[in-house]
């Protein structure tokens, strides 16, 4: 059965059906976002970790030797292209299938209701355009962030963590392959999640704005890198309101897929040249930060120009009722 739901001073926006065994059972549209945040880490970390230890004790490493510095580093020499698809099973079975079964369980329109929804090549342009202008603003910020006075123990995590990605993109692995797993992967899994339903949930329950921040934001700090949390975020906000102004996830899938490969592949050259440290010193000019914005407040300028069309459902089969509208456009 279908239903209509209408927010007080918006308009109709894409239209889908609330007939899921969570929606029959009233639960709160944030809180559901909130709990299948939890349960999504939880089953990511969860499986990338079993992948990892089983591919581990196959190897026949023990489990002991990889609880020391050296240990860890000889593993993931030998073992990256393992570590990498530890994680992208981890992305699959904890990020993607759990978004899409969290959907279903609001709508059986999940196609409609996460708006995996054909765009245009226009939108795929000028999102595309638009990250162009977003790259110096997040590097600005995460320098920024960066340099402020953070307690040691999150110098310490985060030292970790770079120390892992670096171990990774220095073996000899194909650039097809680092794309595939460190670039594609993400983008499909965490925007199904993300812009898909946890910001359909948002918009639900706070308004456009309100979901277009929360999924961001939340985005942001799911990476658990505190100093890069807000530099994340702009990203993750970028990527929420792209995918609103186009009624589809395809242009914020686009826009994630080039910006983690272009990490991908500076990160690999970094580490092949010996460049890591001067990459990372690095900083835009003015005239740059003034031209990204430009660029940027450009790119945004053009999508307001072609608003998407909005789909509409047929009324089910024998019912004649009418589809449930997500009725918050600010158009």
């Amino acid at each position: 059965m279908s239903s209509t739901e209408s927010t007080p001073g918006f308009e109709p926006a894409i239209s889908f059906r609330t007939d899921g065994p969570l929606e029959r059972a009233s639960f709160p549209p944030l809180l559901t976002a909130f709990v299948g945040l939890v349960i999504a880490f939880l089953l990511f970390q969860g499986v990338s970790t079993v992948v990892l230890i089983f591919v581990t004790l196959q190897g026949g490493t023990g489990l002991n030797e990889l609880m020391t510095p050296d240990g860890l580093a000889t593993f993931l020499a030998d073992n990256a292209d393992k570590v990498i698809w530890a994680n992208t099973i981890g992305q699959i079975f904890g990020l993607l299938i759990p978004g899409l079964l969290f959907a279903r369980m609001h709508s059986s329109t999940v196609r409609a209701f996460i708006r995996l929804r054909k765009t245009t090549g226009y939108h795929l342009l000028w999102s595309s355009i638009g990250l162009l202008g977003l790259i110096p603003l997040v590097h600005f910020s995460a320098g920024f962030f960066d340099s402020l006075p953070w307690p040691e123990w999150v110098r310490t995590l985060e030292d970790g963590q770079m120390a892992l990605i670096e171990q990774i993109l220095a073996q000899d692995f194909s650039l097809v392959f680092a794309i595939s797993m460190l670039a594609l992967t993400p983008a499909i899994c965490e925007e199904v999640l993300f812009r898909g339903f946890v910001q359909r949930q948002a918009e639900r329950s706070l308004g456009i704005w309100g979901g277009i921040l929360f999924s961001g934001i939340i985005f942001g700090f799911y990476h658990l890198r505190l100093t890069q949390a807000i530099p994340l975020s702009l990203l993750g906000i970028f990527m929420a309101w792209l995918t609103w102004q186009t009624r589809s996830l395809w242009p914020a899938i686009l826009v994630h897929l080039i910006n983690n490969s272009m990490a991908a592949v500076l990160g690999k050259f970094a580490n092949e040249n010996d460049v890591g440290a001067e990459m990372e010193a690095f900083a835009f000019p003015w005239w740059a930060i003034v031209l990204a914005v430009v660029v940027l407040a450009g790119s945004i300028w053009a999508l307001k120009q072609r608003p998407a069309a909005e789909p509409t459902l047929p009324p089910l089969e024998g019912e004649g009722a009418e589809p449930m509208t997500d009725s918050t456009d600010l158009r």
